[in-house]
């Protein structure tokens, strides 16, 4: 009878050395609770979560605990005496043994050498122990190659531990090719038609790249340090300079040149620590550098809000009101003497309950936060409280895990002369952005956004957005009458609005791949109290890729974005640019 015993606690034990040592069981045999704590994603949302995955293993202790052994059942004093007696068995995770089921010779031979470790001092009579050694030399073979697999487990292990780049930090990258052909076409703001104040778009095809390497350090386990070095070659999408022109037009912006430190060597680009608190309903934000105010709470657009794996557009991200201050590095007047417009500031997200989300945040542009006294040209403001800044609160309602609503007020200000704010979040007309030229001006802005995930292969999701602005002081507005330039009083301002519906189709074709639609109006001005300075036509964004997943690491995004009437003028050619994104991420 105790063969027997020895042989039932080899098979209750069998799946428990496999799947720790060769993972051939295809489920635990324990209850295996987890706690996961994940921290909020990258401001670029490319980066992994940190987790930590907590095991415990319960062990059975009476054999009435296992539900499919019965008093009936031939081999139930002999399960019963080995959890009893030798505490040598454990059950599945629903309390099962699962008597039936077989077991392979590897799976005996684990079995039965876990299970003589607890009972093979506990033998009184030599026909135990001659029963016990007959068995070892049944089973030697499939002993001696365990052991050979644990031995090699334990090296690697050793190798690892001593070659791992850090116990606290992992290294997440990004890089993306991006090839880019546009219609070569000069819009211009109504009133302006054949100046020359925007720059042609070009026609010449261009490649540009941006690599992004960002360190992932957490010291609890629950917070994250993120620090992220970056260079890239996409222009600046807002207000970028066009040939013997002072601008150009910032609509059909590509997205990944809205969060780039620089075209010219490698620098950092996001600094950042945050870290839970209130028992884990609440994370704390703290942004050195980078910082943009969707950090800190749900954008609700799940499927785009990524400049490396979603939209191919700027506009196409995100509600323009969450990008007042964007995460770059600005070269405004093309002379590389750019400053530092990125975000810099803390931010507060806590769940109210497992529904409803309530966010805060604050960003002043990094470069003015850095300065104790003004400085010139061009920022009259300084220090973290005193120039050009951003603050966000925004409450955000999930009633289902795939239904979501959120509704969102911004309020910006902009100290004048550099466009270190944008009022259009930088895409949108040139009036969207520079309501009042350069003016001091602030603003508030309201959205209300909403994403709805309707079967697993199809996902909706779109967003409106008002920004109403005000001059601070004495300034300029562009007029549409022809006389370029008009007075607008200190007190005038200005309404500026955009909206946009997003379709995806998830696994389109084939699992992992995407297609998405985006249409709406980027940012354009619609209505002033300074007379004849107004955008007139509404212009119209249309957006169409499919995101095809190569492999895990790589995706390639072929896609077209058209915007008709362009700087709301529709005496404009249409602005079209085709590009073929692909994306690495390790």
């Amino acid at each position: 009878m105790k063969s027997l015993f020895i042989l039932g606690g080899a098979l209750a034990l069998s799946s428990i050395a496999t799947a720790a040592l060769a993972n051939e069981a295809t489920e635990p045999l324990v209850t295996v609770p987890e706690t996961q704590n994940q921290v909020a994603a990258s401001p670029f949302n490319t980066f992994q979560v940190i987790a930590s995955d907590e095991q415990e293993q319960a062990q059975v202790t009476s054999v009435s605990q296992l539900s499919d052994v019965q008093p009936t059942d031939w081999a139930f004093q002999a399960l019963q005496s080995l959890v009893e007696r030798y505490g040598c068995i454990a059950g599945y995770p629903d309390g099962t043994f699962r008597g039936n089921r077989a077991a392979t010779r590897y799976e005996l031979a684990a079995a039965l050498n876990a299970c003589l470790d607890q009972i093979s001092d506990r033998f009184a009579s030599k026909e135990d122990l001659a029963t016990v050694k007959a068995l070892q030399e049944e089973f030697k073979t499939e002993l001696a190659t365990l052991k050979g697999r644990v031995d090699g487990l334990e090296a690697r292990t050793k190798t690892l531990e001593a070659q791992q780049f850090s116990t606290t930090t992992k290294l997440s990258g990004e890089v993306i090719f991006s090839g880019v052909q546009s219609n070569n076409t000069s819009p211009q703001p109504s009133g302006f038609n054949g100046s020359n104040l925007l720059g042609p778009t070009g026609d010449n095809f261009t490649f540009n790249y941006r690599a992004t390497l960002s360190l992932l350090t957490s010291f609890t386990g629950k917070d994250l340090l993120i620090t992220s070095l970056q260079q890239g070659t996409f222009s600046n999408p807002s207000l970028a300079r066009g040939d013997n022109a002072q601008f150009g037009t910032s609509q059909g912006g590509l997205a990944p040149g809205y969060n780039q430190v620089s075209s010219d060597s490698l620098g950092l680009y996001y600094l950042g620590y945050r870290f839970p608190v209130l028992n884990d309903k609440g994370t704390v934000y703290i942004t050195a550098k980078g910082g943009e105010l969707s950090d800190f709470t749900d954008t609700l657009n799940p499927y785009f809000d990524s400049d490396g794996q979603g939209a191919l557009s700027g506009f196409g991200i995100r509600n323009p009101i969450y990008r007042p201050l964007s995460g770059r590095f600005s070269n405004f007047g093309g002379d590389n003497s750019g400053l530092d417009t990125s975000g810099t500031g803390v931010g507060f997200s806590y769940n109210i309950s497992d529904k409803f989300n309530i966010a805060v945040g604050y960003l002043a542009s990094a470069f003015g936060a850095a300065q104790s006294t003004s400085v010139s040209p061009g920022v009259v403001g300084s220090g973290l409280f005193g120039g050009d800044y951003a603050a966000i609160a925004q409450l955000t309602y999930k009633p289902t895990k795939d239904l979501g609503f959120g509704l969102t007020y911004v309020r910006a200000y902009n100290t004048g002369i550099l466009p270190i704010v944008n009022f259009g979040g930088g895409s949108g007309t040139f009036r969207a952005n520079l309501p009042f030229f350069f003016t001091p001006t602030s603003s508030h802005s309201a959205g209300l956004e909403f994403s709805w995930k309707a079967t697993p292969k199809f996902a909706l999701s779109g967003w409106a957005g008002g920004t109403f602005a005000r001059a601070e002081a004495d300034g300029l507005t562009l007029t549409n009458d022809g006389s370029a330039l008009g007075f607008a009083p200190k007190g005038s301002d200005a309404t500026i609005v955009n909206f946009a519906l997003a379709a995806s189709f998830p696994d389109l074709f084939i699992p992992g791949n995407m297609g998405g639609i985006i249409i709406g109006m980027e940012p354009q001005l619609v209505s002033s109290s300074v007379a004849n300075s107004t955008d007139k036509d509404m212009n119209i964004h249309v957006e169409a890729l499919y995101r095809f997943k190569v492999n895990d690491n790589i995706s390639i995004t072929p896609g077209v974005v058209a915007i008709f009437n362009p700087e709301g003028n529709s005496s404009n050619d249409p602005v079209v640019v085709g590009t073929i994104r692909t994306t690495f991420t390790f």
